[in-house]
C-alpha cells in the first residue's frame, strides 16, 4: 500500500471516529426528538424552545386527564402560582390546532387558579424548562357548552412549555 493511499484511509477513519465521538458526546441533542406517546395519544416533538409538532390523535378519547412529560424541566415546580407558558391547543375530534401562543410570538402569563380544571390538575409538578402534554376530557375543559371555537364536550390536547413561575 502506498503512503498516499494509507494517508487517505487514515484520514477517512479519523473523520468517522471524530463524527461518532461528536454524536455520542452531544447525546443526539441537535436532532428533533419525538416522544413515544401512550397508545392512541398524540406524539409530540421535544424540540425545546420551538413550537411543538403534534400528531393527530386516534381512537376514542380518554375519559380521564392524561399527562405526559415530553421534556422534564429542571427549574422551579408549578404550584398554585402565576405561570408564564407557551402552549398549543389541538382538539381531539378533528386533530386541528385551535390556538397557539407560539404563533403570536409572546408567551401567556396567568394565575393557575384562573384556567380550566384540566390545567389546574395537570400542570402542578411540572418544572420550568419542561414541556407537558395534557389530554383533557370535556368535564375538566369547557364541558357541554364549549367555548368559542371549542365545541361542546370536546376533548382538548394541550402541549405546554413552562417558561416561568412566580
Amino acid at each position: 500500500m502506498n503512503s498516499k493511499s494509507l494517508k487517505s484511509k487514515l484520514a477517512v477513519a479519523a473523520i468517522i471516529a471524530l463524527s461518532i465521538t461528536s454524536l455520542t458526546a452531544c447525546g443526539g441533542k441537535n436532532k428533533v426528538a419525538e416522544t413515544q406517546a401512550a397508545p392512541g395519544l398524540p406524539a409530540v416533538t421535544a424540540n425545546a424552545g420551538a413550537a411543538p409538532t403534534i400528531t393527530a390523535p386516534t381512537g376514542t378519547p380518554p375519559a380521564t386527564l392524561q399527562t405526559q412529560d415530553i421534556i422534564v424541566g429542571t427549574g422551579a415546580p408549578v404550584l398554585a402560582t402565576t405561570l408564564t407558558v407557551q402552549y398549543t391547543l389541538m382538539t381531539w375530534s378533528n386533530g386541528k390546532i385551535v390556538e397557539s401562543s407560539w404563533t403570536g410570538g409572546q408567551p401567556a402569563t396567568f394565575p393557575l387558579s384562573g384556567v380550566i380544571a384540566g390545567w389546574q390538575q395537570g400542570l402542578p409538578g411540572a418544572k420550568v424548562g419542561g414541556r407537558r402534554l395534557l389530554v383533557i376530557p370535556a368535564s375538566l375543559g369547557y364541558g357541554p357548552n364549549g367555548s368559542g371555537p371549542i365545541g361542546p364536550n370536546e376533548t382538548l390536547i394541550f402541549v405546554v412549555d413552562i417558561i416561568g413561575v412566580s
